[in-house]
Protein backbone atom coordinates (compact mmCIF):
# COMPACT_ATOMS: atom_id res chain seq x y z
CA UNK A 1 0.00 0.00 0.00
CA UNK A 2 1.57 3.86 -0.97
CA UNK A 3 2.27 5.68 1.41
CA UNK A 4 0.16 8.75 1.85
CA UNK A 5 1.73 12.20 2.94
CA UNK A 6 0.24 15.88 3.25
CA UNK A 7 2.35 18.40 0.82
CA UNK A 8 1.47 22.18 2.02
CA UNK A 9 2.49 25.22 0.67
CA UNK A 10 2.27 29.01 1.79
CA UNK A 11 -0.41 30.71 -0.69
CA UNK A 12 -2.06 34.22 -1.25
CA UNK A 13 1.32 36.52 -1.20
CA UNK A 14 1.57 37.96 -4.69
CA UNK A 15 3.10 35.54 -6.27
CA UNK A 16 -0.08 34.43 -8.40
CA UNK A 17 1.11 30.70 -9.01
CA UNK A 18 -1.83 28.88 -7.07
CA UNK A 19 -3.53 27.99 -10.01
CA UNK A 20 -0.82 26.14 -10.73
CA UNK A 21 0.87 24.44 -7.66
CA UNK A 22 -2.70 23.34 -6.07
CA UNK A 23 -2.59 20.44 -9.10
CA UNK A 24 0.45 19.45 -6.73
CA UNK A 25 -0.67 19.95 -2.62
CA UNK A 26 -2.86 18.65 -0.51
CA UNK A 27 -3.57 21.68 1.69
CA UNK A 28 -2.56 25.60 1.75
CA UNK A 29 -1.65 28.43 4.41
CA UNK A 30 -3.46 31.66 3.63
CA UNK A 31 -1.55 34.82 4.08
CA UNK A 32 -4.59 36.65 6.58
CA UNK A 33 -3.27 40.14 6.40
CA UNK A 34 -0.49 40.15 8.27
CA UNK A 35 2.16 39.92 6.26
CA UNK A 36 0.28 39.84 2.94
CA UNK A 37 -3.13 39.42 2.18
CA UNK A 38 -6.57 41.50 2.44
CA UNK A 39 -10.32 39.95 2.36
CA UNK A 40 -10.34 39.87 -1.68
CA UNK A 41 -7.40 37.59 -1.34
CA UNK A 42 -8.37 35.39 0.97
CA UNK A 43 -11.74 35.26 -0.71
CA UNK A 44 -10.09 34.40 -4.18
CA UNK A 45 -6.85 31.72 -2.88
CA UNK A 46 -9.87 29.81 -0.63
CA UNK A 47 -12.23 29.65 -3.22
CA UNK A 48 -9.40 28.01 -5.69
CA UNK A 49 -8.16 25.90 -3.37
CA UNK A 50 -12.13 24.73 -3.03
CA UNK A 51 -12.21 23.92 -6.91
CA UNK A 52 -8.77 22.37 -6.38
CA UNK A 53 -9.31 19.89 -3.32
CA UNK A 54 -7.04 21.30 -1.68
CA UNK A 55 -7.30 22.17 2.03
CA UNK A 56 -7.38 25.33 3.49
CA UNK A 57 -5.41 26.93 7.00
CA UNK A 58 -5.52 30.42 8.10
CA UNK A 59 -1.67 32.03 8.05
CA UNK A 60 -1.37 34.49 10.51
CA UNK A 61 2.03 36.76 11.06
CA UNK A 62 3.36 40.08 12.83
CA UNK A 63 1.60 42.83 11.39
CA UNK A 64 4.62 43.72 9.26
CA UNK A 65 3.77 43.75 5.46
CA UNK A 66 7.41 45.92 5.31
CA UNK A 67 9.40 43.17 6.45
CA UNK A 68 6.98 40.45 4.67
CA UNK A 69 6.72 39.05 8.21
CA UNK A 70 10.14 37.54 8.53
CA UNK A 71 11.45 40.08 11.40
CA UNK A 72 10.26 39.47 14.60
CA UNK A 73 7.97 42.51 16.13
CA UNK A 74 8.03 43.23 19.89
CA UNK A 75 4.18 43.48 21.11
CA UNK A 76 2.62 43.76 24.56
CA UNK A 77 0.46 40.60 24.95
CA UNK A 78 -3.34 42.00 24.60
CA UNK A 79 -1.90 43.87 21.42
CA UNK A 80 -0.32 40.44 20.07
CA UNK A 81 -3.52 38.75 20.80
CA UNK A 82 -5.77 41.18 19.52
CA UNK A 83 -3.79 41.07 16.02
CA UNK A 84 -3.70 37.27 15.99
CA UNK A 85 -7.37 36.77 17.20
CA UNK A 86 -8.42 39.60 14.04
CA UNK A 87 -6.26 37.76 11.28
CA UNK A 88 -7.90 34.65 11.75
CA UNK A 89 -11.31 35.36 12.42
CA UNK A 90 -11.40 37.31 9.77
CA UNK A 91 -10.33 34.48 7.19
CA UNK A 92 -12.77 32.18 9.72
CA UNK A 93 -15.55 34.60 8.44
CA UNK A 94 -14.49 35.01 5.01
CA UNK A 95 -14.74 30.98 4.63
CA UNK A 96 -18.13 30.63 6.53
CA UNK A 97 -19.39 32.99 3.87
CA UNK A 98 -18.34 31.13 0.94
CA UNK A 99 -18.93 27.71 2.80
CA UNK A 100 -15.53 26.48 3.66
CA UNK A 101 -13.95 25.10 6.64
CA UNK A 102 -10.79 25.92 8.23
CA UNK A 103 -8.62 22.94 8.36
CA UNK A 104 -5.30 24.13 10.14
CA UNK A 105 -3.90 27.31 11.42
CA UNK A 106 0.21 27.63 11.01
CA UNK A 107 1.96 30.72 12.31
CA UNK A 108 4.07 32.19 9.64
CA UNK A 109 7.76 33.69 9.36
CA UNK A 110 9.23 34.96 11.91
CA UNK A 111 6.64 34.39 14.44
CA UNK A 112 6.74 30.93 13.42
CA UNK A 113 10.46 30.84 14.74
CA UNK A 114 10.02 32.86 17.78
CA UNK A 115 7.03 29.93 19.09
CA UNK A 116 9.73 27.39 19.19
CA UNK A 117 11.25 28.93 22.34
CA UNK A 118 9.40 31.81 23.55
CA UNK A 119 6.55 30.57 26.27
CA UNK A 120 4.72 33.55 26.84
CA UNK A 121 4.45 34.32 23.13
CA UNK A 122 3.21 30.90 22.28
CA UNK A 123 0.77 31.06 25.33
CA UNK A 124 -0.53 34.32 23.99
CA UNK A 125 -0.52 32.75 20.58
CA UNK A 126 -2.81 29.78 21.48
CA UNK A 127 -5.01 31.97 23.25
CA UNK A 128 -6.11 34.00 20.52
CA UNK A 129 -6.90 30.59 18.92
CA UNK A 130 -8.62 29.33 21.21
CA UNK A 131 -11.91 29.53 20.25
CA UNK A 132 -10.87 27.09 17.02
CA UNK A 133 -9.26 24.75 19.00
CA UNK A 134 -11.68 22.05 18.59
CA UNK A 135 -12.51 22.60 14.73
CA UNK A 136 -8.75 23.02 13.62
CA UNK A 137 -5.00 21.38 13.33
CA UNK A 138 -2.19 23.63 14.68
CA UNK A 139 0.73 23.29 12.36
CA UNK A 140 3.96 23.58 14.65
CA UNK A 141 7.64 22.88 14.06
CA UNK A 142 9.88 19.83 15.79
CA UNK A 143 10.93 20.31 19.24
CA UNK A 144 9.29 23.35 20.07
CA UNK A 145 7.40 24.97 22.80
CA UNK A 146 4.54 25.75 20.97
CA UNK A 147 4.13 22.01 20.29
CA UNK A 148 4.23 21.11 23.57
CA UNK A 149 1.92 23.68 25.23
CA UNK A 150 -0.43 23.35 22.59
CA UNK A 151 -0.58 19.42 23.19
CA UNK A 152 -1.28 20.06 26.59
CA UNK A 153 -3.79 22.60 26.08
CA UNK A 154 -6.11 19.99 24.00
CA UNK A 155 -5.31 21.35 20.36
CA UNK A 156 -4.93 19.02 17.61
CA UNK A 157 -1.49 19.25 16.07
CA UNK A 158 0.32 18.50 12.85
CA UNK A 159 4.18 18.61 13.15
CA UNK A 160 5.42 20.56 10.20
CA UNK A 161 8.80 19.22 8.36
CA UNK A 162 9.86 21.57 5.42
CA UNK A 163 10.99 19.77 2.30
CA UNK A 164 12.82 22.83 1.00
CA UNK A 165 15.15 24.19 4.24
CA UNK A 166 18.10 23.00 5.41
CA UNK A 167 18.25 21.95 9.27
CA UNK A 168 20.93 22.59 11.97
CA UNK A 169 21.27 19.84 14.62
CA UNK A 170 18.78 21.12 16.67
CA UNK A 171 15.95 20.72 14.18
CA UNK A 172 16.24 24.09 13.72
CA UNK A 173 15.95 25.93 10.37
CA UNK A 174 19.23 27.23 8.78
CA UNK A 175 18.45 31.02 8.96
CA UNK A 176 17.50 32.43 5.71
CA UNK A 177 20.18 35.26 6.29
CA UNK A 178 23.12 32.24 5.14
CA UNK A 179 23.19 31.00 1.80
CA UNK A 180 22.62 27.34 2.20
CA UNK A 181 18.99 28.12 3.91
CA UNK A 182 16.72 27.32 1.13
CA UNK A 183 17.09 23.69 -0.91
CA UNK A 184 16.64 24.95 -4.71
CA UNK A 185 17.26 21.59 -6.79
CA UNK A 186 14.25 19.54 -7.38
CA UNK A 187 16.48 16.14 -6.84
CA UNK A 188 17.73 17.55 -3.70
CA UNK A 189 14.21 18.27 -2.36
CA UNK A 190 12.94 14.48 -3.21
CA UNK A 191 16.12 12.96 -1.24
CA UNK A 192 14.96 15.48 1.69
CA UNK A 193 11.93 14.38 2.01
CA UNK A 194 12.34 10.96 1.40
CA UNK A 195 14.23 10.98 4.18
CA UNK A 196 11.59 13.00 5.91
CA UNK A 197 9.12 10.47 5.08
CA UNK A 198 11.62 7.79 6.62
CA UNK A 199 11.71 9.98 9.67
CA UNK A 200 14.73 11.42 10.03
CA UNK A 201 16.41 14.67 8.23
CA UNK A 202 20.15 14.86 7.30
CA UNK A 203 21.23 18.57 8.75
CA UNK A 204 23.84 20.85 7.61
CA UNK A 205 26.29 19.02 9.79
CA UNK A 206 25.31 16.17 7.60
CA UNK A 207 24.06 14.54 10.44
CA UNK A 208 21.32 11.88 10.60
CA UNK A 209 18.60 13.20 13.29
CA UNK A 210 15.37 11.28 13.76
CA UNK A 211 12.02 13.62 12.93
CA UNK A 212 8.03 12.58 12.90
CA UNK A 213 6.30 14.76 10.60
CA UNK A 214 2.57 14.91 9.44
CA UNK A 215 2.84 17.26 6.83
CA UNK A 216 5.80 18.46 4.08
CA UNK A 217 6.29 22.23 3.84
CA UNK A 218 7.30 23.62 -0.13
CA UNK A 219 7.48 27.26 0.10
CA UNK A 220 4.82 28.42 -2.40
CA UNK A 221 6.72 31.96 -2.60
CA UNK A 222 9.69 30.90 -4.31
CA UNK A 223 10.53 31.12 -8.57
CA UNK A 224 11.39 27.20 -8.44
CA UNK A 225 8.65 25.53 -6.28
CA UNK A 226 6.69 25.26 -9.12
CA UNK A 227 9.46 23.18 -10.78
CA UNK A 228 10.10 21.30 -7.31
CA UNK A 229 5.96 20.08 -7.47
CA UNK A 230 6.27 18.98 -10.42
CA UNK A 231 8.93 16.89 -10.29
CA UNK A 232 7.73 15.62 -7.16
CA UNK A 233 4.87 14.83 -8.56
CA UNK A 234 6.53 11.98 -10.96
CA UNK A 235 9.32 10.72 -8.61
CA UNK A 236 7.19 10.25 -5.34
CA UNK A 237 5.47 7.69 -6.65
CA UNK A 238 8.21 5.92 -8.01
CA UNK A 239 8.97 5.33 -3.83
CA UNK A 240 5.43 4.26 -3.33
CA UNK A 241 4.64 7.39 -2.26
CA UNK A 242 1.58 9.66 -2.84
CA UNK A 243 0.20 12.37 -1.96
CA UNK A 244 -3.52 12.68 0.47
CA UNK A 245 -5.80 15.04 -1.41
Amino acid sequence: MAIQIDINSDVGEGINNESEIFKFISSCNVACGGHYGDANSIKSISLLAKKSNVKVGAHPSYPDKENFGRVSVKMNSDDFIHEIKAQVNTFHKILCDVDMLMHHVKPHGALYNDLVKDEGLANSFLEAIQQHKNDIFLYVPPNSVIKTLALNSGFKIKVEAFADRNYNDDLSLVSRKLDNALIKEPQQVLQHILLLVGKQVKTVSRNLIPINADTYCIHGDTPFALNILQYLSIKLSNHNIVIKK
